[in-house]
């Protein structure tokens, strides 16, 4: 399930005149029937929730007071999350005779029209302290605490993320704690501004609207209303028009593909970014290490360590923390079976915390061979946020292109790739498709749209990718190195990084040298393994001009590679 949680106010929302009807008190029963959590977020101190409630046992957990303090109805326990209220300010609004007022054990609370009163003794005494309205009630708490910062606290407690609950509430003091919720609810009754900014608004009022709300949420986990949820947008880039292509990608599984070198590793970190950018959490296994150098993400192994299955568990438990399985230490024929050996893992992990959100594959079509078993992993397309990337969509299992909502090709040979795409999954009406198109522009395919694909300028990351630099430049690619044989092939001389490519670039003879210079050699191992476009083209330009020597060529080159991956003197 994706919603694991229902956060809900108490006034207003669950009870109407301070009580709570039978009928809601059963639906709340049907949500932890469902294996989800009941949080209880309201503004009233804890003795008055417990004298008036008695079933709070319903409740993981009851965050009163406005966010101020949180209380275990199964232990007992109870976290104050700020000072208690300063006496003489207590005092001071006696003697003013403001009153009603209610004194918790961090909350001061009247009713209208005492805020200006209020306001005057804060001010009075220098209190760094803030007034919050609740329709009627005037709620005084210390600078930064309301029902989301109380609420926030409870997640990080549960180790589940915000994105996995859902908010209902009626009243000015809920848009912080439904602010926060990945889905907001506001029952009939709310006030206006509340259901301008609720993702869905119940036809019913107070309990009633809950129920209603309970309904969906038990019966199909609020996929119907995923449309109006407008918490995760993925930018994909700019459409012809020069307006943005945005997704609501709530429970969308997504390809990225292209040929070596088109850009789809640039739109990855793009996508990489928003998530991270919108506390999404992601799990990325990265076969080739293509990752290494994404700093806003902790990755795990190395081309000397191979990552374990343990470490990166262990890692995902905390929401907020993004992680990278890099695989580049493992045996070349081990990585898919050890990609694949995770699923069940992250499965049992995801039933239980909600997370990760996104699983995401580089070099998907290694890991989901056609002759894959896509049993176990249809099982999961319901838990996660699924998103491939490949340079040969044709070459994945079909059971899993299936899975696919949206494709990206990128590149020039966009189109010949989606074509390859729709054959391996047995569509034979596409549409109509240009021949090729620019080579940094993508095709997008909706497997719902009526029209074959959409054109788009790619969306890049904020922060440059750095190509891998650490990998490329001082580590080893494996299969992927390159080899100095000279004119007749006497030569076998691998250089598995770009050091070393550059330290026998050196040393060998200038016949070799030029021999690879002249049929365009590096500049396609440059393209094609090292996954640098930029590097090649400019390499290209050193293998058109026949006046260089091969010096002159050796130091063109050692330059456009030291600019870009600063090799050691």
């Amino acid at each position: 399930m994706h919603y694991m949680i229902l956060a809900c106010d108490y006034d207003g929302t669950l009870a109407k005149d301070g009580i709570v009807s039978q009928r809601t008190i059963h639906a709340l029963e049907r949500v932890v029937a469902s294996g989800r959590k009941l949080l209880l977020i309201t503004g009233r101190l804890l003795e008055d929730i417990q004298r008036i409630f008695p079933r709070l046992d319903l409740f993981t957990w009851v965050v009163a007071e406005n966010g101020a303090l949180f209380y275990s109805p199964a232990s007992g326990t109870k976290k104050l999350l700020a000072e208690a209220p300063p006496p003489q300010f207590v005092e001071l609004l006696r003697s003013k005779g403001v009153t009603p007022l209610e004194v918790g054990e961090v909350i001061v609370s009247t009713h209208s029209p005492y805020e200006t009163t209020v306001i005057e003794a804060i001010h009075e005494l220098g209190l760094e302290h803030q007034v919050i309205f609740n329709k009627g009630a005037v709620m005084v708490l210390p600078a930064g605490i309301n029902k989301g910062t109380g609420l926030k606290r409870v997640l990080d407690t549960l180790m589940i993320s915000s994105h996995n609950v859902v908010g209902v509430g009626d009243a000015e003091n809920d848009h912080s704690f439904l602010s926060l919720c990945e889905c907001s609810v506001a029952v009939s009754n709310a006030l206006p501004a509340l259901k301008d900014r609720a993702d869905y608004v119940t036809k019913a009022d107070h309990g009633n609207g809950v129920v209603e709300l309970v309904d969906q949420l038990v019966a199909d986990d609020l996929r119907e209303i995923d449309g109006r949820v407008a918490r995760c947008k993925l930018v994909l880039g700019t459409k012809k028009n020069n307006e943005p292509l945005i997704l609501n990608v709530n429970r969308t599984n997504m390809l990225i593909a292209g040929a070596s070198g088109s850009g789809k590793s640039t739109l990855a970190m793009s996508l990489l970014e928003q998530l991270i950018d919108q506390c999404y959490q992601f799990c990325l296994i990265d076969p080739e290490g293509d990752y290494e150098t994404f700093q806003a993400a902790t990755s795990l192994g190395s081309s000397q360590k191979e990552p374990t299955a343990q470490e990166m568990l262990q890692l995902l438990e905390k929401p907020e923390q993004e992680a990278i399985m890099n695989l580049l230490g493992c045996p070349l024929s081990d990585r898919p079976m050890i990609a694949r050996n995770l699923l069940p893992s992250l499965r049992e992990l995801q039933i239980r915390l909600g997370h990760p959100h996104w699983l995401i594959f580089d070099e998907a079509h290694h890991i989901f061979s056609p002759e894959f078993d896509a049993a176990t992993f249809i099982e999961m397309r319901d838990l996660f946020n699924l998103l491939f990337i490949t340079a040969h969509p044709g070459s994945i299992a079909r059971r899993v292109l299936e899975l696919i909502d949206v494709a990206i090709f990128v590149g020039a040979q966009a189109p010949s790739v989606l074509r390859e795409f729709c054959s391996a999954l047995g569509l034979s009406e596409i549409g109509p498709l240009p021949a090729t198109i620019d080579s940094g522009a993508a095709l997008v395919w909706f497997r719902d749209a009526t029209t074959p694909a959409v054109q788009i300028v790619p969306a890049h990351p904020e922060e440059e990718h750095l190509r891998h630099r650490r990998k490329y430049a001082e580590g080893n690619v494996g299969e992927k190195s390159f080899y100095f044989r000279g004119p007749e092939g006497r030569l076998n001389l691998r250089a598995q990084n770009l050091i070393i490519f550059m330290q026998i670039a050196q040393g060998i003879d200038d016949e070799t040298w030029l021999f690879h210079l002249r049929k365009g050699d590096y500049s396609h191992w440059f393209r094609e393994d090292i996954k640098d476009p930029d590097l090649a083209r400019e390499a290209e330009e050193v293998e058109r001009d026949m006046q260089l020597s091969a010096q002159e060529s050796r130091e063109r080159i050692r330059a456009a590679i030291d600019k870009r991956y600063t090799l050691p003197d």
